[in-house]
């Protein structure tokens, strides 16, 4: 299989090699009247959306003095007439940072120039109409820097508004089923939990760049668009992040006017309603506040949800190169908590995909949550400094009855309850400062930077008695719908405990361009993480401080301008306290941090301005986990190991002006490469598919008519990492229609599992599945004003 991979990989990569394209910017030798030679410097000026700013200005200057001044046209572009030399550009735009440039003309070196301006918040807001695509050219949080996807060695999928509203999206859940190398997890259906190239998270999430761990579920309506970035990543955003991290970016306050509300209604109750308004008030200010409301039913028996939230952001110019902007979120989730069925005899059971296990009226998840922003960006010359910082308060509790397993005859199952409180206060502080540098034809793009924070906790977990007495209940398989007596209180092994963590963190990094073939991206961070933990029902005091090292390295070479072919090497750590650091013991806090290392290599094909190409084949290996002594089961040593092959192939935008993409391929052969505490080596990790296939279509096919098609292949998985019980795999399809009633009218349809195709999507080990939903649809009215 591994052959075959690489065979795959040499063909693509041949493939791309052949490819041409026509640059941006191009210089052509000219004489003037005089004989002198001279040269047409010609360009575009783009936002991180790779979407012209027409009306720029830009200035040419050499030895400190401007001499020239063009705007650009309605397509982003301009162009100089220049002699020989080096100049400097300055570019500015209202509603932009200003950006510096240095450019060499030379007959024998050519220019091609394509000036990227960052938006004074980073979701600036954009103007939707129904043509727009999902390509997005450029990402800041791979690298701390405006960088184009194509220039950074590492596999991103970027997933934007405008597809999140075309396929009716709600949930993080849903933007990962288009993106190749990742799976949904149950997470006990009370939080966001992903597979992300065979290593399970449940706190590798961010927002805007900044760590937002608390397990609930996210919801998408301030969001501009969702990156996923795969490997590790800790030399950007520290610990964790051993497959990978995604990075939420915010709808911020622009300026631009942005009027937008659309009501949602369809199969099972759902109702959902969500509003977008942004206003400037002249060039210093701006403002833009989203919100969202739902209460929405479920093919679920007794399974319900309601869910609201307000974001208002505002962006203030202090000086035209110092802009402040301001953020808060005020988001409460409820929902009903179901765990799913159970499994029998190594296939999920035969019941009623409508079946609740449990006591629905016991069983609730709620979720309150509180983010304060403040972001400061401040321009000395050639330097760039970037300061943020983000307060969280959660509030998270759940109450939850889990099947068990099946009694041989199908007659019984068996059934547990818990609940769980957690309370987080998190604060952090990012100061970034960039700087963009030539030594000699040599251009660096250097990254300095330094992370501060404190995160607070209180953990606090019981167990259910049923009828005061018993941990456990038969139940009738055929009727597991109960009203029993319960009481919850503290078992011998419950969680009761407080915990702090503080964390200071620095980082350099440098982007090199030696050529307009060769490029590279080399970084190194060290972290400094302090746990403290009390246990409340001991008084036990413990502290683990590690101390952690992190690099990162890649090479891009460029046979030309829209082709990177790319290798990297990465390494993230994740403490011996878990991604929620909710349990530290005597034995844990001897355990070094777990170890994740990653080889990738890949290639990256913008074929046109709209459609993108990329893949990359890795090896990541996960070290230092936990295993039981073999000569003593008494202890445990970190002989451990996981190793995940795979390989990926996406595509995403235009493949032409009426046809738009997403989606792609995703090998991976993730397994136990050395015995674990819960594994024998050889056996498949959990929930990780050998293959899964996505491809959605949006189709116009008139002026005001559309219609989209998505079809997702996931082949078998395993439930658990015992490999005892198979999730099936499933082909299901969607489809939608779109139709612009007039420039500010919009009514859009979505059918979900087109073929009422019966499917399981995900587990929680052997006996929490989850069945994926049958067919349904959506009906909404977007109204633009």
């Amino acid at each position: 299989m591994h052959r075959q991979v690489v065979s795959r990989v040499s063909l693509i990569t041949s493939a791309l090699l052949i490819a041409t394209t026509i640059s941006f910017a191009q210089i052509l030798v000219t004489t003037d009247a005089v004989g002198h030679s001279t040269r047409i410097l010609r360009g575009r000026v783009v936002d991180q959306n790779c979407a012209a700013i027409p009306g720029a200005s830009v200035s040419v200057g050499a030895g400190g003095r401007q001499s020239f001044t063009v705007m650009t046209d309605q397509t982003g572009e301009f162009s100089f007439q220049l002699a020989g030399g080096t100049y400097e550009l300055i570019v500015e735009a209202n509603g932009f940072l200003e950006a510096h440039q240095t450019v060499s003309l030379k007959v024998e070196s050519p220019v091609e120039l394509e000036i990227v301006l960052s938006a004074y918040a980073s979701g600036a807001s954009v103007t939707i109409t129904d043509a727009a695509g999902y390509a997005v050219a450029t990402v800041t949080t791979a690298t701390k820097t405006p960088t184009l996807i194509r220039d950074v060695p590492q596999s991103i999928s970027v997933v934007t508004k405008e597809q999140i509203r075309d396929q009716s999206m709600e949930s993080l859940a849903d933007v990962i089923a288009y993106v190749p190398g990742i799976t949904s997890h149950q997470g006990e259906n009370n939080r966001d939990q992903l597979v992300i190239r065979g290593n399970s998270t449940s706190a590798d999430f961010f927002l805007n760049g900044v760590r937002d761990d608390v397990q609930y579920y996210r919801d998408l309506y301030n969001v501009e668009r969702v990156e996923a970035l795969k490997g590790p990543n800790s030399m950007t955003f520290g610990r964790g992040g051993g497959g990978g991290v995604v990075n939420r970016v915010t709808k911020g306050a622009g300026f631009s006017r942005v009027s937008e509300f659309t009501a949602q209604g369809g199969s099972f109750g759902n109702k959902r309603f969500t509003g977008d308004y942004g206003q400037p008030f002249g060039n210093r200010f701006a403002f833009r506040v989203n919100g969202l409301y739902e209460n929405s039913g479920s093919f679920r028996h007794h399974v319900d949800l309601e869910r609201y939230g307000v974001n208002p952001t505002a962006t203030l110019a202090l000086t035209n190169k110092t802009i402040a902007t301001f953020s808060f979120e005020h988001f409460y989730d409820r929902r009903v908590a179901d765990r799913g069925i159970p499994s029998f005899r190594g296939r999920p059971s035969d019941t009623p995909i409508s079946t609740f296990f449990g006591d629905p009226n016991r069983s609730h998840v709620r979720a309150g949550v509180n983010l304060a922003t403040a972001t400061l960006d401040h321009q000395i010359g050639r330097f760039n400094i970037h300061n943020r910082t983000m307060f969280g308060d959660y509030d998270r509790y759940y109450q939850n009855y889990v099947p068990g397993a099946v009694t041989a005859d199908k007659s019984r199952v068996s059934l547990s309850a818990y609940n769980n409180a957690t309370r987080r206060r998190n604060l952090f502080n990012q100061t970034d400062v960039t700087a963009s540098l030539s030594t000699g034809n040599v251009k660096h793009l250097f990254l300095l930077g330094a992370e501060a924070g404190r995160q607070q906790s209180r953990n606090l977990r019981n167990t259910g008695f049923f009828n005061n007495t018993a941990t456990s209940v038969l139940v009738p398989y055929e009727n597991p719908t109960i009203s029993l007596p319960i009481t919850f209180r503290q078992s011998a092994t419950d969680a009761n405990n407080r915990v702090r963590t503080n964390l200071a963190a620095t980082y350099v990094q440098d982007q090199v361009e030696f050529s307009k073939h060769l490029q590279f991206v080399g970084g190194l961070r060290f972290d400094y993480f302090d746990l403290h933990f009390h246990n409340n029902r001991t008084g036990d005091d413990l502290r683990r401080i590690d101390r952690l090292v992190s690099p990162r390295a890649g090479v891009m070479v460029k046979p030309v301008t829209p082709l990177s072919i790319y290798v990297n090497y990465a390494v993230a750590y994740l403490p011996s306290s878990g991604d929620q650091f909710s349990s530290l013991t005597t034995i844990t806090q001897q355990v070094k941090p777990e170890k994740f290392t990653n080889y990738e290599v890949g290639a990256k094909w913008d074929v046109h301005r709209s459609l993108s190409l990329t893949t990359a084949l890795y090896r990541q290996d996960r070290t230092n986990t936990r295993s039981t002594d073999p000569n003593d089961p008494t202890r445990i040593v970190q002989t451990g190991s996981q190793r995940t092959n795979g390989f990926e192939l996406e595509v995403n935008g235009a493949v032409t002006g009426r046809w738009t993409v997403a989606g792609g391929y995703a090998y991976q052969d993730a397994f136990i490469s050395s015995a674990t505490i819960s594994a024998r080596q050889g056996a498949q990790v959990a929930l990780v598919p050998h293959h899964t296939i996505s491809l959605w279509n949006n189709y116009r096919i008139l002026s005001r008519v559309g219609v989209g098609l998505g079809v997702i292949h996931r082949s078998d998985m395993f439930a658990a990492v015992d490999n005892t019980v198979v999730l099936p795999g499933y082909t299901r399809a969607e489809a939608a229609v779109f139709y612009s009633i007039s420039e500010r009218w919009r009514l859009q349809v979505n059918v979900q599992n087109l073929f009422n195709r019966r499917y399981y999507l995900n587990a929680d080990g052997n006996n929490n599945i989850s069945p994926g939903a049958p067919a349904s649809g959506r009906i909404a009215l977007i109204a633009r004003f």
